[in-house]
């Protein structure tokens, strides 16, 4: 059978789906997961680190640079990236009598581990523990592994299993204990991989609570500003309009400054926040007399926090946008003050052309009438010349006849003069290169 090609991604997204199956735990086991927050820079130093992990205890390093999955003997790795942070689980399995003072992270190479890139989010020692049908004593529970602390829990996959933890981190780590009734091992990996997750994106989301914090005082006084500068433009002058708009430009430039800053972290933080609660929905609880679920938990520490994070960010928006009007208005009437400006620049212009145009016939007068003196004074030198010579010219009358002759010729010497110039500024005016001043020049 013969068909189309395949597109060139077909595979690799086909394949997508099955790459980073949830582990299957067989109860009883211990787990240490790890979340280190890293930037794309350090991703080649971590698949590396990973590699050097795989030859260390034998095994062939991972072939794709995003997950890899391996069991060491004495433990197994599950190693992942992520957009933003990378998370590693080392599982041991076996039975143990106090898995949280022995976790499974103590078979794991400490020189290694000292190596790891990047950050650290999120570490927490995590134990899978048989249970029977009976309810268990969550005191006595919380006494022995979390120091008497007040737990979270619920049951999870309908009541398959049992999830406790309290949040708090001892000694750099957090405690997750998961009690097995009747899970199978897939889905204990599932609920164990659910479990860690709401943990890892809960503090992810919550990385852009300090950044709303901080930018909250900012929001205050930048919307105090534009309030004082909104009001003053209500009865601004010309000359204080520019001053605005530097004002209004300038805390533009900042509030976009600040908004591309830290778009990204709240964009990131809904994102999480979202995962958080969809993760908790596939735990399916089933709620344990006397504690708190994950999500009234969440909803009662988190949620807050995105609200503020969320609220912040609009705050950020809606200025950026009434900062954008308030500049597009200040900028019209800017520009209709300066065309108001211009067009009496340009009526001045006019007057003062028409002054010099009448100074310019006043003068091309005088200029005709100096000339024909001048062209006159010069006849008579010439018809007294002409008399010492021996002819009958009289030299008065050749210079009274003279007069009109050369005043008529000088009145439109003068007039072609001027009209070469006119046409010649024209030419200039619609073609001002070089060689047309040059050819305007000549012309004159």
């Amino acid at each position: 059978m013969h068909l189309p090609p395949d597109h060139p991604l077909r595979i690799e997204l086909n394949d997508e789906a099955h790459a980073r199956p949830s582990e299957a735990l067989q109860t009883p086991l211990r787990l240490t997961f790890l979340a280190l927050y890293s930037d794309p820079t350090q991703r080649d130093r971590e698949w590396q680190h990973v590699c050097a992990l795989a030859h260390r205890f034998g095994h062939e390093p991972p072939t794709r640079a995003s997950h890899y999955s391996a069991d060491f003997g004495p433990f197994r790795l599950k190693w992942e990236r992520h957009s933003e942070f990378t998370r590693y689980k080392f599982i041991a399995g076996g039975p143990c009598d106090e898995p949280f003072a022995s976790p499974a992270l103590h078979a794991v190479p400490a020189d290694w581990l000292a190596g790891l890139p990047g950050e650290l989010i999120v570490a927490t020692h995590a134990a899978l523990l048989p249970v029977g049908a009976e309810a268990p004593d969550y005191e006595a529970l919380a006494t022995r592994h979390f120091a008497g602390n007040v737990l979270v829990g619920a049951g999870i996959a309908a009541g398959a299993g049992l999830a406790l933890t309290d949040f708090r981190i001892r000694d750099g780590f957090s405690r997750l204990l998961v009690l097995d009734r009747s899970m199978t091992q897939r889905q204990a990996g599932r609920m164990m991989q659910r479990l860690l997750e709401i943990d890892t994106y809960r503090l992810m989301a919550l990385l852009a609570l300090p950044i709303a914090q901080k930018l909250t005082p900012w929001l205050n006084e930048a919307e105090r500003e534009l309030a004082e500068i909104t009001a003053a433009l209500v009865q601004s002058s010309d000359t204080a309009e520019p001053v605005l708009l530097e004002r209004l430009t300038r805390l533009e430039a900042e509030i976009e400054s600040r908004e591309s800053a830290h778009h990204f972290r709240f964009s990131a933080a809904q994102a999480y926040h979202e995962l958080v609660e969809r993760r908790i929905e596939e735990l399916r609880e089933v709620r344990i007399q006397g504690l708190q679920t994950f999500r009234e938990f969440t909803e009662r520490r988190l949620a807050p926090a995105m609200s503020t994070c969320a609220s912040v960010s609009a705050r950020v928006e809606s200025l950026s946008q009434r900062v954008a009007r308030a500049t597009q208005l200040l900028s019209t009437r800017v520009a209709v003050s300066r065309e108001r400006q211009n067009q009496q620049v340009l009526e001045s212009m006019n007057r003062r052309a028409e002054a010099q145009l009448r100074l310019q016939q006043t003068v091309e007068g005088l200029s005709a009438a100096a000339i024909t003196y001048y062209v006159v004074g010069l006849v008579g030198y010439a018809a007294k010349g002409l008399t010492a010579l021996g002819l009958p010219v009289d030299a008065d009358l050749a210079m009274a006849f003279s007069i009109p002759l050369v005043a008529l010729a000088t009145l439109l010497g003068v007039r072609h003069v001027r009209k070469v110039v006119t046409v010649s500024s024209t030419h200039l005016r619609a073609h001002e290169t070089p060689a047309s001043i040059a050819v305007a020049v000549f012309c004159v």
